[in-house]
């Protein structure tokens, strides 16, 4: 897969299913099924329930995706 293929969306993780499959609800309020990228995969980045993520979609495919980015939550 091409990067131009490609298109990246943030979303909110609303449910966490086994062997590291999330249902995320994007900003266009659509959700998809997603998985950890390897690369947070590798850094032990945990993703829980709740947290903005950022996720990349194929265009052939836009019901399924991968997360490639945990946002920081501030502090208030």
């Amino acid at each position: 897969m091409e990067k131009k293929d490609m298109v990246e969306i943030e979303g909110i993780v609303t449910r966490a299913h086994p062997a590291g499959f999330f249902r995320v609800l994007l900003d266009n309020q659509k959700t998809i099924l997603a998985s950890i990228s390897g690369n947070i995969r590798q850094k032990s980045i945990r993703i829980l329930v709740g947290d903005r993520v950022k996720v990349e979609l194929h265009i052939c495919d836009l019901t399924r995706g991968r997360i490639i980015h945990r946002f920081r939550k501030t502090k208030r």
